[in-house]
């Protein structure tokens, strides 16, 4: 069974949509372009933008699960970010400009719980993106282990809900696991795989209703053992990935 790449996302600003890609060019030490370029601190939070901080600074699909439903567009030459999301409408915005943000504020407020802290700025941290880990990393999936989550909780799921960077079919479930500690090239690309993908509460949501519907975390731990889906790469050598290309363990 020849392995290659099924699908290509981003996520510009972090936890606040998703777009998919037909190609990326990366840049070895880097996170992906346009992905988790920004991320939302919330009132409570002291992130500044100076470095990179847990995401617990953040507002987050695991504290609002109505974040999940949004979807998103990067345009990089014009610096603005589009959002859209059922029933709110979309809004264009640049997430640099302080004079958009309370467009942005006004937009999102209805999405998250009046119990959690508010969404208060937007921040980037220069040269990297607002990833999980504290190195810049790319996120790898393989449908096999999908899967086998769903025919562990016995209903479809939309992969969507793992917020994953790169996908493809090993043929076998939890086999990316085997990864760790090694190289594997994607296209013209090579990661090095340095860490499963502990999952929070954020994939209990459904993206494309927001609604938490769907025990993965249960099923997770409960059927496997583990809380893990995906494993998290760090770019060694850059180049282009695109729809189709192989991807192999060096």
């Amino acid at each position: 069974m020849t392995q290659t790449v099924t699908e290509i996302w981003r996520h510009p600003i972090k936890s606040h949509g998703r777009e998919a890609l037909e190609s990326v060019k990366l840049t070895a030490g880097q996170t992906m372009p346009g992905d988790r370029v920004w991320a939302v601190a919330h009132e409570a939070s002291s992130a500044d933008g100076s470095e990179w901080v847990p995401c617990s600074n953040f507002s987050r699909v695991a504290k609002a699960p109505q974040l999940m439903a949004i979807t998103a567009q990067y345009d990089a030459d014009a610096g603005t970010v589009s959002l859209s999301y059922p029933e709110r409408g979309a809004l264009s915005f640049n997430p640099d400009a302080p004079e958009d943000l309370p467009r942005f504020l006004d937009w999102v407020r209805p999405l998250m719980p009046e119990d959690r802290a508010a969404s208060a700025r937007i921040l980037r941290v220069p040269g990297r993106g607002m990833t999980d880990t504290d190195f810049p990393s790319v996120t790898l999936c393989n449908l096999a282990s999908h899967r086998a989550v769903e025919a562990a909780m016995g209903q479809d799921l939309s992969p969507l809900r793992w917020r994953g960077n790169i996908w493809f079919d090993l043929g076998e479930a939890w086999s990316e696991h085997d990864w760790l500690g090694r190289e594997v090239q994607i296209g013209d690309a090579v990661f090095a795989v340095r860490e499963r993908t502990r999952r929070c509460l954020a994939t209990t949501a459904n993206p494309n209703t927001g609604l938490r519907d769907a025990d993965t975390l249960k099923t997770l731990n409960g059927a496997f053992g583990h809380q893990d889906f995906s494993v998290y790469a760090e770019v060694v050598r850059g180049g282009d990935i695109r729809l189709g290309d192989p991807v192999k363990v060096l």
